[in-house]
């Protein structure tokens, strides 16, 4: 930067969190979401608080200084399923660490330094962001600036991502030149699944906006992202945007459904050598699923052996890390499959019960709102739920903060969207004065 404060970025990040607590506390929680947002999926960044005293919790601290801090000043959640949901899922996954600790399959969740427990606490965060937002975020210009954080946020992502991509040389493909930049510990699938979800949001979120120059600046960001999420080397992302594209398309914009057509017949004279690579990696020359698809494969077919022992209720939540598996692996490279057997198929169906309501939420908020700022937060979540629900099939991108984090900010922000497209219930008194003018206006004060 020239004035030699780089080194104190941290420090004064680290500082702020903590006069973001303090306004929360005090009156301004909005305040402290606004600060709360672009940290959520910058791990890199956070990993630097690990320095400083209570580092590595001053994210949980700032997200329950907003909802303890809203409460206190009489602010209250919309109405929305999700709350309970989320509730019921959060209870059921605390029982479920205790069953994995009855069956023997991990240690008791006393403590953050369990780490079945660290997991559930860490998972938890996400509900408590969308609490947070739910809470806070009570008017349409509250809805603007989070999206437009949100928009910054991933910006900022997307040049990290690239300066790391574009140092190394890719004229063939390489797996060891892959890595999380700014996502950190969520892995290259992660930052590649955080920007295919994005790119996805804004991409319908700008089929809304009217003025021109906000329209060009959305869609410049859009391309940023998928060109970043190109060099990210994920199959999943890539099968997540053609996906997402598709929906686009039939929902909004019939031209992209030509796009996503003339693309599967051109991609490969348009995308990257390496990316191409890649892409055709499934198979070897001879016909046999490569090193990475086979791993997946054997980890599939050993958990469902795990899941037929322990059907209904599972092995317990966060118990999957604890076994002995293919290559080592602590993960099963599917959600979906990685609740099955931790949760069984209770845990299952409040999952699947979640996501159709996420799915929902978006959906019904596209297609009711008259407001174009609100249709297009609903449409831009329902591609970003779409896009989510494909890249889960090939990992848990589902409960990493840095992943998701910023998906559950937007989420509660539209469940105060949908409260406020409602229309207000005017009350005619029941007897009135016919010669009395009225004042149309007045009855929507």
């Amino acid at each position: 930067m020239g004035l030699g404060l780089v080194h104190y970025i941290p420090m004064i990040a680290y500082l702020g969190f903590w006069v973001a607590t303090l306004l929360s506390l005090g009156g301004r929680p909005l305040w402290g979401l606004y600060y709360l947002l672009p940290f959520l999926p910058y791990r890199t960044l956070r990993d630097h608080f690990l320095d400083y005293p209570l580092g590595a919790n001053v994210t949980t601290i700032l997200v329950l200084a907003i909802v303890l801090g809203a409460l206190i000043h009489g602010k209250k959640l919309p109405k929305s399923k999700l709350y309970i949901t989320w509730l019921v899922f959060a209870v059921y996954t605390y029982l479920s660490m205790w069953l994995g600790t009855a069956l023997g399959h991990a240690n008791a969740p006393l403590w953050i330094h369990d780490a079945n427990f660290a997991t559930w606490k860490d998972y938890m965060l996400l509900p408590l962001v969308f609490v947070a937002a739910g809470l806070v975020v009570e008017d349409r210009k509250a809805v603007r600036t989070v999206i437009l954080i949100t928009g910054i946020s991933l910006l900022f992502i997307d040049r990290s991502a690239l300066m790391d991509s574009m140092s190394r040389s890719w004229g063939t493909f390489d797996e060891n030149k892959r890595d999380g930049g700014p996502l950190g510990f969520a892995g290259s699938n992660g930052l590649a699944a955080f920007l295919a979800q994005f790119s996805m949001f804004f991409w319908g979120f700008g089929q809304f906006l009217k003025r021109k120059k906000a329209k060009l600046l959305c869609y410049a960001l859009v391309a940023t992202t998928i060109f970043a999420t190109m060099y990210t080397f994920s199959r999943a992302s890539y099968i997540a945007i053609v996906v997402g594209t598709l929906l686009l398309g039939i929902f909004k914009d019939r031209k992209m459904i030509i796009v996503v057509v003339a693309f599967l017949f051109t991609w490969q004279a348009i995308v990257p050598v390496a990316v191409t690579e890649r892409v055709m990696m499934t198979t070897n020359a001879n016909g046999q699923l490569e090193a990475s698809a086979q791993e997946r494969v054997d980890l599939w077919e050993n958990a469902k052996k795990t899941f037929y022992s322990e059907p209904i209720f599972g092995t317990g939540f966060a118990t999957f890390q604890y076994g002995d598996h293919t290559d080592n692996l602590k993960d099963t490279h599917n959600w979906y499959v990685k609740v099955l057997i931790e949760t069984g198929i209770i845990g299952g169906i409040i999952a699947v019960i979640l996501l159709a309501q996420m799915v929902a939420l978006g959906y019904r908020l596209f297609r009711n709102a008259k407001d174009p700022l609100y249709q297009g937060l609903g449409f831009a979540l329902f591609l970003t739920m779409c896009a989510s629900i494909i890249l889960n099939c090939f990992g848990d991108r589902w409960m990493y903060l840095e992943i998701n984090g910023l998906l559950w900010a937007l989420m509660g922000a539209a469940t105060s969207a949908v409260y406020l497209t409602e229309p207000e219930v005017v009350t005619e008194p029941v007897a009135r004065d016919e010669a009395v003018s009225v004042n149309p206006y007045m009855a929507y004060r």
